[in-house]
């Protein structure tokens, strides 16, 4: 063997030995110059092995028999010096083969250690544990021989007596119902959230509708506020405008005035001027002539009323004397009549019952003739026999005649006095 350099890869270790090194001399994925005879060159595979460790018929802590598989990634540690030592001193000079069914043994063994002090239940439902639990106790073993545990994890877990598959069945009886139970759950979540997400939509839009009214509350009250200050301005431009052109026309009215006042005064001056003219016409044409017919009126009136005096006291003298005459002419036939009156009553106190008697006398003809006014002024009269007595003109005269005979009745009831005695006596 020639002398010189050495190589190898990084998945390998270098191993050198002999002359020059107490100890040998490790160098993982380089090289080294070696003197050949007097120094020997090794090599150690660094590469990750995997291994499938199967572990049959398994006796858990409840004595239930299961098969479990198991992939665990080991490798000889090259950068931990130490490790690497010792996994030379253990496999320096075998073949990676051989590495492996070590370490496969290895972990087969602490897999089955593991097994039978877990329940099935512990290894099926948590096989995370599981697994940590047999990588840290299989690492720690390895370890002393130089070698890593990379990774481990349950790969699969099976028995021939049915347990699994009865504890998958309660299992998934169990699933089912927590999950017809989270589905109502779901449902009655969902629910419960759509109605809050409804109430916070309400509510929102509520707030939102709120929010929109009051923003709406404002720029009406600022709009209002806007035009009240716009009217106001507008209003004020408007009366200045106003009490200015009313200033301007007052002022031209007060020149017109001042105009019509000199004009009036003018007038007033010619008025004047003419009064005074139509005063001295008038005072010629007029008030002379007047004085003078008022004058020669006041005269005549003066002449007729003593002609009117004179003429009343002459019809007053003639009424006097009238009116005397008038009187004594009553006065004559008054006496006349009251001297009569009393011959009458003389006469009527000497002849008595006579008198009356021939009162009557005049007077039934007057009675018998208001009797038979009524029948006079009828257009028609008919008159209805029972069979006996008179008819026709003959009855009505005797009716007329049975009213007058019953007039001495009449008077004596009233008067006293009897008529048909007072006539024989007579």
């Amino acid at each position: 063997m020639s002398c010189g350099f050495v190589t190898c890869g990084p998945n390998e270790a270098l191993v050198v030995s002999g002359c020059c090194y107490g100890k040998p001399l490790l160098v993982p994925g380089g090289r080294v110059f070696v003197w050949p005879i007097v120094q020997q060159v090794q090599k150690i595979s660094l590469n990750t092995m995997t291994l499938q460790v199967e572990s049959p018929t398994v006796y858990t802590s409840q004595g239930v028999p299961i098969s479990v598989t198991g992939i665990a990634q080991v490798k000889i540690q090259g950068q931990n010096e130490e490790m690497l030592s010792t996994a030379c001193e253990q496999f320096l000079g075998k073949g990676e083969h051989e590495i492996h069914n070590i370490a496969l043994v290895t972990l087969e063994g602490h897999q089955r250690a593991i097994m039978g002090s877990m329940t099935v239940e512990e290894i099926y439902k948590d096989r995370k544990k599981f697994s940590k639990t047999v990588f840290e106790v299989a690492s720690s073993d390895l370890v002393n021989m130089g070698i890593t545990v990379v990774s481990y994890t349950l790969k699969d877990i099976r028995d021939e007596e049915g347990y699994l598959k009865a504890l998958g069945m309660a299992r998934t009886a169990e699933v089912k119902r927590d999950a017809r139970i989270g589905e109502a759950e779901a449902r009655r979540d969902a629910q419960i959230r759509e109605a809050i997400a409804e109430e916070q939509r309400m509510a929102a839009r509520f707030l939102n509708d709120a929010d929109i009214a009051k923003a709406q509350r404002d720029f009406e009250l600022k709009k209002a506020a806007y035009d009240v200050e716009v009217q106001t301005k507008k209003a004020e431009a408007e009366m200045a405008f106003e009490l200015q052109a009313a200033k301007t026309k007052q002022r031209i009215m007060e020149e017109q005035m001042q105009v019509k006042v000199v004009e009036r005064t003018q007038e007033i001056a010619v008025q004047a001027q003419e009064m005074l003219r139509r005063e001295r016409e008038l005072d010629a044409t007029v008030r002379r002539p007047a004085d003078a017919e008022k004058y020669r009126l006041e005269k005549m009136a003066e002449a007729n009323k003593m002609r009117l005096v004179m003429e009343a006291e002459a019809e007053a003298e003639a009424i006097k004397i009238r009116g005397e005459a008038e009187a004594s002419a009553i006065d004559a036939r008054a006496k006349a009549e009251a001297s009569q009156m009393a011959k009458k009553a003389a006469a009527w106190n000497e002849y008595g019952n006579a008198a009356m008697v021939d009162m009557m006398l005049e007077t039934l003809p007057k009675v018998a003739a208001e009797v038979a006014a009524p029948l006079s002024q009828a257009k028609k009269i008919t008159m209805v026999s029972s069979g006996n007595g008179q008819i026709g003109a003959e009855k009505l005269t005797e009716e007329v005649l049975n009213i007058v005979t019953r007039v001495p009745d009449l008077v004596k009831t009233l008067t006293g006095v009897d008529i048909a005695k007072s006539v024989h006596a007579a």
